[in-house]
């Protein structure tokens, strides 16, 4: 039996509905066991619109509660406003990941799978986090770590995260490249058993900077880490984004590494939007969530599609199988 807990997200977009969905799938009659971290008159109001399926319980803190029971872990009343960031969404977001993250460090629990939240909201209510990725990283004590998207058809990883384009040029360097790969190919290998991964390289500059004629990033620092002796097996590249993605080269590799967010995130959602899935790699803990925002102009209307949050499930379930595997190896 493995133990799952979902966030609930920002309060006034759709995690809560698009938790409930979920769990009407996936925790009835099912040998693992569930928890969500939302609180109390959230999860009342947003069960007037979904019916729950499942069997629940509404509890003050985390517990092993029996199999197809699934735990409601409310941590007070926060007050809802729908479509929009506010101090409550935000406080709410944030008390449910980080009491997750506890339980993730603690090993109480073997997954995260998180709804979407506001950065505006998180920001209002006074916690300075650019997003998931990096609260997991720090309360997991974890120096480098790389965002990652997955799905059937293409899987992808920021060389860089949610950072201004101006500021990414000087952020790439030889050794924070190096500590990417390498977080990838352990990915690769062990929590999704590619035993010999394809990667693809994106340039920075447009072309892939033309041989040095619009950059040299490529020549002075993606090219070297490339062509290292420890790498040059599993790397291909540096390629021009615009050829790479238009020829469909994508379909050629296991995973597509580019150099800033909207880069990959472009293709990665207009190929797999509502399927896809965001992962938290270089982590002891297991973290996915939906490729998707709080989506606030649907919110509280059972409008809102669960499929991706569906597959992060999903894909925690077999990181966390394929983890197994390999470490009782």
């Amino acid at each position: 039996m493995n133990r799952f807990v979902f966030t609930c997200g920002d309060i006034n977009g759709i995690g809560p509905e698009i938790v409930i969905k979920t769990l009407n799938r996936v925790a009835q009659n099912s040998h693992d066991n569930f928890s969500f971290i939302c609180p109390e008159n959230i999860f009342a109001g947003a069960a007037k619109i979904i019916t729950p399926k499942f069997q629940y319980e509404i509890t003050d803190r985390f517990s092993n509660s029996p199999r197809n029971v699934v735990s409601v872990i409310s941590q007070g009343k926060f007050k809802k406003l729908t479509g929009k960031p506010t101090e409550d969404s935000g406080e709410a977001a944030f008390k449910s990941i980080e009491l997750s993250g506890k339980l993730a460090v603690s090993k109480q629990v073997d997954a995260v799978i998180t709804a979407p939240i506001s950065k505006t909201a998180i920001k209002i209510a006074g916690h300075n986090f650019p997003g998931h990725t990096e609260m997991y990283a720090k309360w997991s004590g974890v120096k480098y770590f790389v965002m990652m998207f997955l799905s059937a058809k293409m899987n992808a990883a920021l060389a860089t995260i949610h950072e201004p384009i101006n500021e990414v040029p000087s952020l790439l360097t030889g050794i924070s490249l190096e500590k990417n790969i390498e977080i990838i190919l352990n990915t690769l290998k062990i929590d999704l058993q590619i035993k010999q991964p394809k990667i693809a390289v994106l340039g920075l500059n447009p072309h892939a900077g033309e041989g040095g004629l619009i950059g040299t990033e490529e020549l002075n620092i993606i090219k070297p880490v490339i062509s290292s002796k420890g790498f040059k097996k599993y790397l291909n590249g540096p390629y021009s984004p615009d050829a790479f993605f238009a020829n469909n080269l994508y379909k050629n590799y296991d995973l597509v590494l580019g150099m800033y967010h909207d880069q990959v995130l472009i293709p990665f959602k207009m190929i797999n939007f509502g399927t896809g899935v965001n992962y938290t790699a270089g982590l002891p803990i297991v973290r996915t969530s939906p490729d998707h925002g709080t989506a606030f102009d649907i919110a509280w209307k059972n409008l809102a599609s669960e499929s991706s949050m569906l597959q992060a499930f999903y894909y925690a379930k077999q990181i966390v199988r394929n983890r197994n595997k390999f470490y009782a190896a």
